[in-house]
């Protein structure tokens, strides 16, 4: 059973779409993929759409040498490439005129200073009202030299003066609860806590979002989302590629920092965090933190109870032949960095105790997929054991897919077609594409708006991230105690193994069965 939804046409009064004042963007980094890929073919379809002024400004920023006309050019190959707006070339060559380029070191004066008068000398020709958004789609080692320049070149304004500074950082924002301490110590001492945008693209995506929609906006839902009627929540976000060339980079950091400090306990956030007095950056974050804060924090002797992680072995995904992770180039040959991640997190509040959420994420597992599952309580009587093995009645499952085929869709039980009483799960299902007519934008079109329009709504918090960290440190205390542990045996810790293109080591299927409960296989 297939339900669509009717989306009912606009009313002549609805409100117009936001749309931004002046303004002028840094990109740091903007040679690199991030830049070509995503933010610079964002800023285009955000003005072809109207939410960006015609004029508005973007300063590339790099150690390589461009000139202005070198730089459009790069641009232009990204945003033919990766827009999802038509490419008109009338229309580029207007966007192209508010795109320049400065060249410099991420931790000298010189760069910074030859910035300084390109951005004033841009303010007064283009009237950018001395609006500015640095972004730093850099590695995340010279976040603290650019910001420690940007302060010194006096390119920072205070926060009470009409025009706005704001700093957008990617992740990671850190590689333990410690380093995310530093790093927010260090931009604070330069920047507000309002003037700082700590990006995760995932918020930026229109299912999540849809998350609090669904929740608060229908009132069919919101009284059986509890302990009372959930039997628990499972949240995958699964890849079906390896490593691939990143494998230098990835073995410094691993399924648990790459995925589930960020994306994932965003997600745990959203799902159950408490209803916020308003739609509001503060309200919302200030749940959203309340509810990270429930997560219990596991000792380093639980994490081996509690986490499941490993690494993936030769196998085959889609006709391909994937190495194992140790193969791959740039991995240690001895690496104990985990490429698969199973988490049993238990929630000390009053809505969610004794409910479990699962989170499963990893690379080279059967296919990429981002999901969250609401799996409810049986029902409490078993009208219909007689008619169909009650054990077997399938649990009412709601999933809201993130990607791909993003929607949102409800399993039920129904009776089958004929005399006898038969019971059969069927899916009531709505999917963005077939409903609006239309994909959902990029997440960077939406998060890019709203920091220019100064809404933060989407963005994390400082004390967010840290007890985010905290969470996740305590595991990677508890993995670590466990390599000394072997370490001290005399034998290296060799991780558990999961054959390319299965759903992950038996461990994890363990996680579950003990609780009588099984993962789901999207």
């Amino acid at each position: 059973m297939l339900y669509s939804p009717v989306v009912e046409a606009a009313p002549e009064d609805r409100p117009a779409p936001r749309m931004s004042g002046p303004a002028l963007m840094v990109i740091f980094g903007a040679s690199g993929d991030l830049a070509q890929r995503k933010l610079l073919p964002a800023l285009y379809n955000l003005v072809q759409k109207g939410l960006l002024p015609k004029d508005f400004t973007i300063v590339g920023y790099s150690r390589t040498a461009y000139s202005d006309e070198a730089f459009r050019e790069l641009a232009r190959v990204g945003v033919e490439k990766y827009s999802d707006a038509e490419f008109r070339e009338e229309e580029w060559q207007k966007f192209a005129q508010g795109i320049f380029y400065v060249a410099g070191s991420y931790d000298a004066a010189d760069g910074f200073a030859r910035l300084k008068t390109r951005i004033e000398e841009l303010d007064a020709s283009r009237r950018t009202g001395r609006n500015r958004l640095f972004y730093l789609a850099t590695p995340p080692a010279v976040y603290e030299p650019v910001a420690t320049q940007l302060g010194q070149a006096n390119l920072v304004h205070p926060a009470d003066e009409q025009c706005w500074t704001r700093l957008v950082v990617e992740k990671p924002f850190g590689h333990d609860l410690a380093s995310a301490q530093a790093l927010n110590e260090h931009l604070l001492g330069i920047f507000n806590e309002d003037q700082i945008y700590r990006i995760d693209h995932y918020l930026g995506k229109e299912t999540v979002q849809n998350i609090l929609v669904f929740r608060f906006a229908n009132g069919i839902f919101e009284p059986i989302w509890n302990r009372n009627y959930v039997d628990h929540v499972q949240i995958t976000v699964s890849e079906s590629i390896g490593v691939e060339q990143r494998g230098g980079y990835y073995d410094k950091s691993g399924a648990l920092r790459d995925m589930v400090q960020n994306h994932m306990l965003q997600l745990v956030s959203l799902v159950g965090m408490e209803p916020p007095v308003a739609f509001d950056a503060t309200a919302v974050r200030d749940q959203k933190v309340n509810l990270l804060r429930s997560i219990r924090p596991l000792a380093p002797e639980e994490v081996g109870q509690y986490v499941v992680r490993a690494q993936y072995s030769p196998g085959d995904i889609n006709g391909e032949r994937l190495p194992a992770y140790r193969d791959e180039e740039g991995v240690a040959a001895e690496s104990t960095t985990e490429t698969f991640v199973a988490w049993k997190l238990e929630i000390d509040n009053w809505r969610w105790n004794g409910v479990p959420f699962y989170l499963r994420t990893g690379k080279a597992l059967p296919q990429k997929v981002s999901e969250i599952a609401i799996y409810f309580r049986r029902a409490p009587h078993m009208l219909f054991a007689s008619a169909d093995d009650g054990e077997h009645i399938s649990r009412n499952v709601l999933v809201i897919r993130i990607q791909p085929d993003e929607g949102i869709s409800m399993k039920i039980s129904a009776k089958q077609p004929g005399p006898a009483v038969k019971l059969q799960p069927v899916n009531m299902a709505f999917h963005y594409g077939s409903s609006f007519g239309s994909t959902p934008p990029d997440a960077y079109q939406r998060l890019l708006l709203d920091v220019v329009l100064g809404d933060s709504t989407l963005f994390t918090r400082r004390d967010e991230v840290e007890v985010a960290w905290d969470r996740v440190t305590r595991v990677l205390d508890g993995w670590k105690m466990q390599e000394e542990q072997a370490q001290s045996g005399g034998v290296p810790l060799r991780l558990p193994a999961y054959e390319a293109g299965t759903w992950g080591p038996a461990a994890a299927e363990h996680l579950l069965g003990l609780e009588d409960q099984r993962w789901r296989k999207p």
